[in-house]
């Protein structure tokens, strides 16, 4: 290297060298496979994954030079790791100057080897050592951290560098905001954040973040909390926590728990009843009629129970509690309505013959009753209305093993197939009507039996797909087919409906690579009723016997694959045509390095990949649309790297499905 002095040409001392910073690898050239002299030429790579086909660097002969990489870096806690090399000629991976790959041989074919190491904590250097003996030249070496939980057990480092604060607010009340160093390990995950209230031993999760800054907004209660924070990684091991930072003080803007409010109303009176919270200074009775607007405060007390005996008899009133701190924080429970009424009628049940729908009640305690009115909705809760009311005959008074006196009566009325909301309400022999009874929904009799199960259900498999066929359904009021896939791990997969009147599906387009498939078609009819699946993991959970055909798929893959070995890969599309498409990815070398690119599809008659293209492609291309591929069959397609001396490397292979012409 030469720097300018004035107006001469000064070489740079040896100090100035190229230097990478870490975990950039610092690469150096040498004109000879052992390694020896100064190196042609150093410079900065953030990867190891070259190809050479002629010298790498001014300087250098195209045969019998070395590249080596080197690399010191933090591991942080260290574990589990993979390293992963391959290429052509000779590599050899070192960890701290200890051989862990070695795979040193002139060879015309790549070589490749995978090898698990375990790294302790903290920095350790890695060096890779590459020569080309002689023809072309591939380098590819990475290192992972291994993250299963099986594999992994090794905790991160606790963070480090933690900071805290706290900065109060005019709404939201005080905020602590926390910051720390970012970890080393590159497994890691994120970070999870704890809180604690002062003078407690339990730690509450507050957030998760893969920043190394986090701002909590802790309960406004008048306590005063602490902090840590755990690194975690992906394999959820999870680091100790750092030292307690607080403690955070916060002004006690937090109300008490909510009453949960309830009622029962007896002829003299409303009785109200709430869940109580330590905090409380004084919980307060409000009451509105039910028509009213706003509500009147009725008492201030300490007890978790109030009877209001103001209340008329008979009309409905809303009521709510207030709970009240000594900071004047306060929360008001759920609102309840509620009036004073003799017991309406009990235990109510509903039976539905064909005939209508007959009810049944207890008698309260007394045996008061004079009479009783039972009124019928389509919409709930009931209305107490005249238009509501129904004519429930047939009135029967028995006995039950008890000896508890039961009322029973049936409504004739009403629709075949409607759902319907009921209540009851009673008359006392001193002429006073209860509130109505529990609602009661009732589905009156009609068509709810689903069509049987299809028949003769059969699968053939196609080139592109899988053909269902069954019989018509026999049921009158059939409106349509459900198509399912079954699925051992799950719930089955819905594929689509067949309207009534057809009896066949085509599953596809879908690859015809030789699997083994179970479909199922369910018959529905025009009133939604349908065998219904009921279980999330078991097919057999169906709620009646279905018809199911299981199908193994032509096997249309190719009998041979050659090595991938190409740096280009192909994703093939369906089209809705006669083309079939693709997506080509190529490494930025492919543009600058190679002659072009070929796509070949398997040709099942001869057993050859034949040529598509009549010319390469330009190595730039990122798209190719086949205009010659079949119809209505799988096919198979990979690509080939044109070399500039006319050599095919060749990539991955991948489907496409055509469907038929005009489908």
């Amino acid at each position: 290297m030469l720097t300018t002095a004035g107006t001469l040409l000064t070489a740079l001392p040896a100090s100035a060298a190229t230097t990478c910073t870490s975990p950039v690898y610092k690469r150096q050239f040498f004109a000879n496979t052992s390694f020896s002299g100064t190196p042609k030429k150093t410079d900065c790579d953030n990867a190891i994954d070259q190809t050479w086909t002629g010298a790498p660097a001014t300087g250098l002969p195209k045969d019998n030079f070395g590249v080596r990489y080197a690399v010191t870096r933090d591991f942080g806690s260290g574990g589990p790791f993979t390293f992963a090399a391959s290429g052509l000629d000779g590599i050899r991976v070192y960890l701290d100057g200890v051989r862990k790959i070695d795979l040193w041989k002139n060879t015309s074919t790549t070589v490749s080897k995978t090898v698990n190491v375990t790294i302790p904590s903290g920095k350790h250097s890695l060096r890779v050592d590459y020569v080309n003996w002689t023809g072309s030249a591939r380098l590819k070496f990475g290192y992972t951290p291994r993250t299963s939980a099986t594999v992994d057990k090794v905790k991160p480092l606790t963070p480090t560098g933690m900071a805290w604060d706290y900065f109060p607010g005019m709404e939201e009340g005080v905020s602590a905001v926390l910051d720390w160093a970012r970890n080393k390990e590159m497994d890691l995950a994120g970070y999870r954040v704890y809180r604690r209230v002062q003078g407690t031993p339990t730690w509450t999760r507050v957030g998760t973040t893969t920043n190394v800054t986090f701002t909590d907004v802790p309960p406004q209660t008048g306590q005063s909390y602490y902090y840590e924070v755990r690194a975690y990684d992906k394999a959820g091991n999870e680091s100790s926590g750092t030292a307690d930072q607080g403690p955070v003080p916060t002004p006690d803007y937090t109300a008490p728990a909510a009453p949960v409010l309830s009622a029962t109303s007896v002829e003299a009176s409303n009785d109200l009843s709430w869940t109580g919270s330590a905090d409380v200074a004084v919980y307060r009775v409000f009451r509105k009629t039910d028509s009213a607007t706003t509500y009147t405060a009725l008492a201030d007390t300490t007890a978790t129970t109030y009877a209001d005996t103001s209340a008329a008899y008979g009309r409905a009133y809303d009521y709510k509690v207030s709970a009240i701190d000594a900071e004047k924080n306060t929360a008001t429970s759920n609102v309840v309505r509620t009036a004073r009424t003799i017991t309406p009628p009990q235990n109510v049940t509903a039976t539905t013959p064909s005939w209508g729908a007959v009810f049944t009640w207890t008698e309260p305690a007394g045996g008061d009753t004079a009479d009783y009115e039972v009124y019928r909705s389509k919409t709930s809760p009931v209305a107490l209305t005249y238009d509501n009311l129904t004519d429930c005959r047939s009135r029967k008074v028995s006995t039950d093993a008890s000896g508890n006196k039961v009322r029973s009566c049936t409504d004739y009325d009403g629709d075949q197939g409607a759902t319907y909301h009921y209540v009851m309400t009673r008359q006392n022999t001193a002429g006073r009507w209860s509130t109505a009874s529990a609602e009661l929904t009732v589905t009156r009799p009609g068509d709810e039996i689903p069509p049987p199960p299809v028949a003769n259900l059969t699968a053939r498999p196609l080139e592109y797909g899988v053909k269902l066929d069954w019989d018509d359904s026999t049921a009158a009021d059939l409106e349509k087919y459900w198509v399912y896939e079954d699925r051992s791990c799950c719930e089955p997969e819905y594929l689509g409906t067949v309207a009534a009147g057809t009896s066949e599906f085509v599953v596809g387009p879908s690859v015809a690579d030789g699997e083994t498939r179970t479909y199922i078609v369910v018959a529905v009819d025009k009133y939604g009723n349908s065998l219904t699946y009921e279980d999330e993991v078991d097919i057999d959970d169906w709620s009646g016997s279905i018809s199911k055909a299981t199908v193994t798929e032509l096997d249309l893959r190719p009998t041979n694959v050659p090595e991938d070995t190409a740096p280009c890969s192909v994703l093939t599309y369906t089209t809705y045509g006669d083309h079939g498409g693709m997506y080509i990815e190529c490494a930025d070398s492919v543009a600058t390095e190679a002659a072009g690119i070929n796509v070949y599809r398997w040709d099942r008659a001869t057993s050859t990949y034949i040529k598509v293209t009549d010319v390469p492609l330009a190595p730039t291309a990122t798209n190719y649309t086949d205009t010659t591929i079949p119809t209505g069959t799988t096919v198979y397609y990979l690509l080939s790297v044109v070399a500039p001396d006319g050599s095919e490397t060749f990539s991955n292979v991948d489907s496409s499905v055509s469907l038929p012409s005009g489908a």
